[in-house]
């Protein structure tokens, strides 16, 4: 009965008005994009508001388990550790990130439609487009589209490759405005989305402009583009065009624009001091800032958030910034080694935990009730940056086999964080290889700073020139890219397996030494393993969308692995 009323009143409201009248009045209050202006303040919201930052660090080889007995851990922080399909809701979370970024996604597409109106067109048609002014705009909208979409295919995919892509489950790509009321999607393949990318991220490039942006760091202004680019086809495995837009970022002085790491060692050692500075859109070195609802900055900081897992000295002493290097740290106690760097890592360390961070992003709390003290957590984030400009330059130039070219940038690269009384020199192409080839390659018990890599594509054998140099410029990206959520997508590229490991305190380390050791392998993330693409949201999988693959048998000897120790085999 309810909805033939519905229906009866609908028809006699139709019967009181023209056709016409009706048609011009909107069914609801939302606004017409019919100005520039609106057009502008739409694409504002073109950037995601729910960040990567703390499932790409959690699933990373960032993070050990500190003890069986620690307790402080979540069950949302237990999944991403593990690698589990996420069950669990929070900003942080896979879900909000999905739905985040399509969201920019529907909003890049609508202002594409606005843009396509207002210049007299059906669809993406340049000159027309250009006549009426908007290419600028044009452009911004093309550039969100391609990054949200990469960013997603990363997410919840396997890495793109030249062997398997064709067939790797993909994500739907969106390039219209949605007109249904419950639409199906195909994923399609990983290569099919790299291709759209591919097709917006270069007509994007080609209009780019900072013309019209207020504050240009929230926006894609020409040089987070360049950077973005050289992000992209470094992960599509053209080398030559990662290198060529990176070049097109940083300009002939690459130096001026990195990080002033020995500014910021002037500031106090202080979190919110050196954290609120480092994500300032006035320095040169942030190029894109992005604002979201996250407690990244609460996990994995001096706050000490999440104790269970973090960045241990077990990880900082023998595969991250205090393991003897190729800048010739080889210094054996904490003190010496930290003094090495403008800003060394805080170590923040208890009964319970034993954590390493850098400074860098902030925890921001909003009230909406002080009484009750609940609110909202925020973070700011740069999320391209010219430091990982430089170092996808050097990786590309790797690959290029260009290897004096990438030495000049590692060299620029280790000048901006060491200090010139520690280390003022520069080092050679044969200088890298020699330290690099001898090292072993770390195990689970036994950690190093060179992992075996395992890439679809080619880079020569073990301890050859070309590995040995990636070697070095993997590990210095990881170093710098630790606290922003990269070191994942380093991870899935180049095939490297993550120990899951539950660590002891050594009583033998000494007062400034590492002081945990492994005790026992619980899990390992295989080269091959399907966990690498994150399960889709379960919201999604229920509507139908094919779910990413699952392997159920963990192999028997990784389960529960125990540390076999000299007096066992006595």
């Amino acid at each position: 009965m309810k909805k033939n009323f519905i229906l009866i009143a609908f028809v006699a409201l139709m019967g009181l008005v023209s056709c016409d009248k009706f048609l011009d009045t909107m069914p609801d209050n939302r606004a017409e994009v019919n100005t520039v202006s609106k057009i502008r303040a739409l694409l504002v919201s073109g950037y995601p508001t729910n960040t990567y930052l703390t499932f790409n660090e959690y699933m990373s080889d960032n993070v050990d388990n500190f003890s069986d007995d620690n307790p402080g851990t979540s069950r949302f922080m237990d999944q991403l550790y593990s690698w589990q399909d996420v069950t669990e809701e929070s900003n942080d979370s896979p879900k909000f990130f999905w739905s985040e970024s399509y969201l920019c996604i529907a909003h890049a597409n609508q202002a594409l439609d606005a843009i396509y109106t207002l210049a007299g067109c059906d669809g993406l048609d340049e000159d027309a487009i250009v006549a009426a002014g908007l290419q600028a705009e044009m452009a911004e909208a093309l550039l969100i589209r391609a990054y949200n979409h990469f960013m997603l295919v990363n997410e919840f995919c396997l890495n793109y490759n030249s062997q398997t892509s064709s067939s790797d489950l993909g994500i739907p790509y969106m390039e219209q405005v949605e007109q249904e009321l419950n639409p199906k999607y195909d994923r399609g393949n990983v290569a099919e989305v790299y291709e759209k990318i591919e097709k917006d991220l270069e007509l994007g490039l080609k209009y780019v402009s900072d013309a019209y942006y207020k504050v240009p760091k929230y926006h894609f202004n020409t040089r987070a583009a360049y950077a973005f680019a050289a992000r992209f086809y470094l992960f599509y495995e053209k080398w030559d065009k990662a290198a060529e837009s990176a070049t097109k970022c940083l300009g002939s002085q690459p130096a001026t624009l990195l990080r002033d790491w020995s500014g910021l060692s002037k500031l106090e050692r202080d979190w919110d001091v050196r954290s609120y500075e480092f994500v300032k859109s006035s320095y040169d070195a942030n190029l894109l800032m992005l604002t979201g609802y996250s407690a990244f900055g609460y996990y994995y900081s001096g706050y000490v958030g999440i104790t269970k897992y973090g960045h241990n000295s077990y990880l900082c002493f023998n595969e991250g910034a205090y393991a003897a290097n190729v800048w010739g740290n080889t210094e054996t106690g904490w003190r010496n080694v930290s003094g090495w760097f403008y800003c060394p890592l805080e170590w923040y360390s208890g009964s319970n935990f034993d954590h390493l961070v850098t400074l860098k992003i902030p925890y921001m709390f909003e009230y909406t009730d002080p009484v009750a003290r609940i609110g909202y957590a925020h973070c700011v984030s740069p999320a391209l940056t010219a430091d990982e400009t430089l170092l996808t330059r050097a990786e590309a130039y790797v690959m290029m086999g260009q290897y004096d070219l990438a030495t000049a940038d590692i060299n620029t690269y280790i000048h901006s964080i060491i200090r010139p009384n520690y280390f003022s020199k520069d080092l050679t192409t044969e200088e890298i290889f020699a330290f690099y080839k001898d090292i072993p390659y770390a195990t689970w018990d036994h950690s190093t700073i060179k992992k075996k890599l395992n890439p679809a594509f080619a880079i020569g054998a073990d301890g050859e020139l070309r590995e040995s140099m990636l070697q070095c410029v993997l590990g210095m990206k990881r170093y710098q890219n630790n606290s922003e959520g990269l070191r994942w997508f380093d991870i899935k590229r180049y095939g490297i397996e993550i120990w899951r490991r539950t660590m002891q305190p050594d009583p033998q380390a000494g007062q400034y030494d590492a002081g945990l050791k492994p005790l026992r392998l619980d899990d390992v993330l295989t080269k091959d393993d399907p966990r690498r693409a994150m399960q889709l949201p379960l919201d999604v999988i229920s509507a139908g969308m094919t779910p990413n693959p699952r392997v159920t048998d963990k192999p028997a000897e990784i389960v529960h692995k125990p540390l076999v120790l000299p007096s066992d085999n006595q």
